[in-house]
């Protein structure tokens, strides 16, 4: 008998499926609004620790705050003033609203109950699989295009991981991308004495929106950038306040970049990879609840403003037919 199973619970109103490995004394819960991991336990000295600063309850996981643990697609974070150009084009995602309100982030589908389309157990893990075709033309103000989007978690031996699948199912190409937003936790202690390790030759350049400089201009490397966002090696993140994206990641021989949070105190670290792409550090100084008790590590295929830099055409690019995978996901190491 396997020691994987899935099964499924609520949280208020929301169909909840529960993987775990009894095994590892791991637990995974997501939810099918947004395929939104909801927690993300480990049994630790005989109790169960939660990793995960997502959702407590279905009122939380209605209003979406801190967009915990978003599913971010066809976008991730930020689009300048919610408007892009594409093959020559020009789109608006808030059509009717004006000045400071304008504002379009994290994609569509974080209110959008997923389909569970493959639930499967088997000796290596617990695989389930949600997927939606919510994304179509007139489905959402200033994206005239259709993709099939489909997010596979699987629960193993090393941890948690996903694939996502992005398919282009309409007759011209189209921008899409994807990015998680997990936010993570090493206990109840402030994030100031935890470890972070972020694996990246470049940090990110961004105006006081947070939108990227133009050009080679966004990219500053680490060498010349602020000692405390330099974390190319394990230190305390201490007093720093952090929400910067790092490129030129650096990849481990098995083809993963690794960002690393470590709790001395404990000696509990996650690892939060991909394979390629941009990862975003933030240290919750702004968000609603508890803050700083948790540190959002963000894998993102391209940065925030994709769709309105040249230097990302290629990579945001999805023509008519095609598909696009990213992988990313949590390694999780106990003492």
């Amino acid at each position: 008998m396997s020691e994987f199973t899935i099964e499924k619970t609520q949280m208020g109103p929301h169909d909840v499926f529960v993987l775990d490995d009894a095994g590892r004394g791991r637990r995974v819960r997501i939810a099918r609004r947004g395929a939104t991991l909801v927690s993300l336990e480990q049994r630790i000295a005989g109790e169960f620790q939660q990793l995960a600063d997502g959702y407590r309850d279905g009122a939380e996981l209605d209003s979406r705050p801190g967009s915990r643990f978003a599913i971010m697609a066809p976008f991730a974070n930020r689009i300048d003033d919610a408007r892009y150009t594409f093959d020559g084009q020009s789109h608006d995602l808030q059509p009717g609203v004006e000045g400071a309100q304008r504002a379009s982030r994290h994609g569509f589908v974080r209110g959008v109950d997923f389909d569970v389309v493959i639930q499967h157990v088997d000796g290596d893990g617990a695989h389930i699989t949600f997927a939606t075709s919510a994304i179509r033309p007139g489905a959402f103000a200033g994206y005239p295009f259709a993709i099939d989007l489909a997010v596979t978690y699987t629960l193993d031996a090393r941890g948690l991981s996903l694939q996502v699948s992005m398919r282009n199912v309409g007759e011209t190409a189209a921008p899409c991308f994807f990015g998680w937003h997990p936010y993570f936790r090493m206990g109840d202690s402030a994030v100031d004495t935890w470890e972070l390790q972020v694996p990246a030759r470049a940090l990110v350049r961004t105006t006081a929106d947070y939108i990227p400089l133009p050009g080679a201009q966004a990219y500053q490397p680490l060498d010349a950038a602020p000692t405390e966002l330099d974390f190319r090696k394990s230190k305390p993140i201490g007093s720093a306040r952090i929400d910067n994206a790092f490129a030129d990641l650096v990849l481990d021989a098995d083809g993963r970049a690794r960002t690393h949070l470590r709790d001395p105190a404990s000696g509990v670290r996650i690892s939060m990879w991909q394979e390629h792409g941009i990862v975003l550090v933030f240290t919750a100084d702004t968000v609603t609840r508890d803050v700083r008790r948790a540190v959002a590590l963000e894998p993102m295929e391209s940065m925030s403003n994709a769709f309105n830099r040249p230097d990302c055409a290629n990579a945001i690019r999805l023509e008519p037919g095609t598909e696009r995978v990213f992988r990313c996901g949590v390694e999780i190491e106990i003492p």
